[in-house]
């Protein structure tokens, strides 16, 4: 017998942060809001074993927090829809907020190199003195970047210095906002002279901006 009369309603609720309580579904979740994935895929970008991520992808099908589509053999998962990623968002920005372990573990992770606010670099695309660098792979990037952003993925950046202007202020970005090949490429052009700043919250920070409803990413 329920403890309480809301005791079902509750407990369709708790479906959901049922599914959100694990640090893998999380990773998953992240990784599936930059583009859609197979398994396979999937497990190689998120660094989780091929087994434990088709595991972990049935539980967050169960709780509608993410969907997939078949293409001949394979699968292809992707999040239910925007809500799923505007509900991450809004997690992390309110658990940034309230731990400060968390803070503390994303500067060890990031570093604290000063970054560009998504506001602030929507504000800068029309300045032809600012130019935003992508650092994810190209099929991330075809898949959607900034506007006018050019791809440079980061194991390529050294060699391809010498096309990035010199007196440009570069804003370099990669996937989430815990992401850490960003700073990495920004160090790298700090290293050579470069004006560079990471985008704060990376591609996912960017799509997750409110000002994102008015202005659309390109897309592909």
């Amino acid at each position: 017998m329920s403890g309480f009369p809301e005791e079902p309603i509750y407990q369709q609720l708790a479906r959901v942060a049922k599914a959100l309580a694990s640090p893998v579904r999380l990773r998953l979740l992240d990784v599936l809001d930059q583009r859609e994935r197979t398994v396979e895929e999937l497990a190689q970008a998120s660094g989780i074993a091929l087994k434990n991520t088709s595991a972990q992808l049935q539980q967050l099908r169960a709780a509608h927090l993410v969907t997939s589509r078949k293409d001949g053999p394979r699968v292809y998962y992707r999040l239910a829809d925007e809500r799923v990623s505007r509900f991450l968002g809004d997690l992390q920005g309110f658990a940034h907020d309230r731990l400060a372990d968390l803070r503390d573990a994303v500067r060890d992770r990031l570093g604290t190199l000063e970054g560009v606010t998504a506001a602030e670099l929507a504000g800068r695309l029309a300045d032809p003195g600012t130019l935003v660098l992508d650092v994810r792979s190209a099929a991330d990037y075809a898949a959607g970047h900034v506007p006018g952003a050019i791809s440079v993925p980061l194991a390529e950046l050294r060699e391809r210095l010498a096309e990035l202007p010199r007196d440009a202020s570069i804003v370099a970005y990669c996937g989430g906002p815990y992401c850490v090949v960003s700073p990495e490429a920004v160090r790298l052009l700090r290293e050579h002279g470069y004006d560079a700043r990471p985008l704060d919250g990376g591609w996912l920070g960017w799509r997750r901006a409110p000002r994102q409803a008015a202005e659309k990413p390109v897309e592909r």
